[in-house]
């Protein structure tokens, strides 16, 4: 909402776009930096669309290279840590993981954290860009006319300064939450709200620059809180507290103080701009409908288990032939057939729970499941007819792109997708 990703997107498209296929190349990395910042595909593809998509045009671009490129870099989010279904899939994978230990008589249980799916979704989501790249890189040196390089004379000059100004604000929220996440610093509940704090504060900066003198120090004093915490003992109560770590209680405190006065100003800047109330509404109808879905979704689960179904589903992927290597390519066929039709939402908490446990016993790691499925459902978003990234762009792209068009342009990706998976499975 602070148009931090347009400006992302323009100065990327200026760096890459005397490049053939550069234009496309800066969509994809634009989408991987916007993945790893936020996570949230449908203001991506939107942003994209409405931004990247007519300037692809203008520059002789195939209309289903450019289509099919903005949607699968918006799908990256879906993917790529921090993300909303992998934090789903945590759920329901600890909770199949622990049912299956129960069915094999292990009561020490084990469970599966979102942090461990962050970790475990990094590189293959980054696999995934890059394979994203190379198929671009291969199609415009092979067909230069569906992706040429744009003119130097229009696309303007590069200056550090610009550059750095749109990077810098995406690379501190990846660094804020994915760092502090990966780290051990904070757990991924404490680095979500790290996240909207440090959303909040650069949308401040990028809303009204001339003024954030107020933000800036607060940004300066969370960076000097950890530096603090890092080297000394803050713990409050303690019967004998050193000199130094007395100084340093109230160095952290006064810094505390900064940052609340920097955040307060923060939420007034963008409260004031018409940003944050649309942010906070968003939030509120997101977090509804996640909410509404697990509690249909776990009254569904129960029913099916209570009427025996779990017992007919292990049955069928029991009798698959190739037992373990069977019974995967069974489920991911099964979810990729169902994403033509379902959201990753029900089938994350519907499905996986009654195929979970089954797979689990036959000692499959549930790392290594969640990620496969995870690139399984970010397919769904592709494929239509009713993928989500397709809806978003057809809503967002001019007129003379046609909807079969989108279709045309996401099947390479949606193979490349398929290809992950199998490179997942065989390494």
């Amino acid at each position: 909402r602070s148009k931090i990703a347009e400006a992302l997107l323009e100065e990327m498209g200026r760096l890459f776009g005397r490049l053939r296929g550069g234009l496309a190349m800066s969509v994809t990395i634009v989408g991987a930096l916007l993945a790893a910042s936020t996570g949230i595909v449908g203001a991506t593809v939107v942003t994209m669309g409405m931004i990247a998509l007519p300037t692809m045009l203008r520059r002789r671009y195939d209309h289903r290279l450019a289509a099919g490129t903005v949607c699968a870099a918006g799908t990256l989010g879906q993917i790529i840590p921090p993300s909303t279904m992998l934090v789903i899939l945590a759920e329901v994978m600890s909770a199949a993981y622990q049912q299956a230990q129960y069915a094999q008589g292990l009561f020490n249980v084990q469970t599966v954290s979102v942090g461990q799916m962050f970790a475990g979704a990094m590189v293959p989501g980054f696999t995934l860009v890059a394979l994203y790249l190379v198929y671009q890189v291969a199609v415009a040196w092979l067909r230069p006319a569906v992706a040429p390089a744009m003119d130097p004379d229009n696309g303007g000059r590069v200056s550090l300064a610009s550059l750095g100004s749109a990077l810098v604000p995406p690379i501190v929220l990846i660094v804020a939450v994915l760092g502090s996440i990966l780290g051990g610093v904070a757990t991924p509940t404490e680095a979500a709200s790290v996240g909207a704090v440090g959303a909040t504060m650069l949308a401040a900066i990028r809303i009204a620059p001339r003024q954030s003198r107020t933000v800036l120090a607060a940004g300066a004093a969370l960076v000097a809180m950890v530096v603090v915490s890092s080297q000394f003992d803050l713990r409050l109560g303690r019967s004998a507290t050193p000199l130094d770590d007395q100084v340093a209680i109230w160095v952290a405190l006064a810094l505390a103080a900064v940052v609340t006065v920097g955040i307060a100003s923060a939420l007034w800047r963008t409260y004031r701009a018409g940003v944050l109330t649309g942010v906070a509404t968003a939030t509120l109808k997101i977090s509804a409908m996640i909410f509404a879905t697990l509690i249909g979704a776990s009254m569904f689960a129960l029913v099916f288990r209570g009427l025996g179904g779990d017992e007919l589903v292990g049955g069928i992927l029991a009798a698959m032939p190739g037992e373990e290597l069977g019974a995967i390519a069974f489920v991911m066929v099964l979810v990729f057939l169902l994403g033509f039709v379902l959201d990753f939402v029900e089938i994350s908490i519907i499905v996986v729970p009654i195929v979970g446990p089954v797979l689990l016993a036959m000692g499959i790691d549930p790392i290594w499941l969640a990620v496969m499925l995870a690139i399984n459902l970010q397919t769904s978003f592709l494929t239509p007819p009713f993928g989500f990234s397709l809806f978003y762009l057809r809503g967002a792209a001019p007129r003379e792109v046609r909807t079969l068009s989108i279709y045309r342009g996401v099947a390479p990706y949606i193979v490349i997708n398929l290809s992950t998976i199998a490179l997942v499975y065989t390494v």
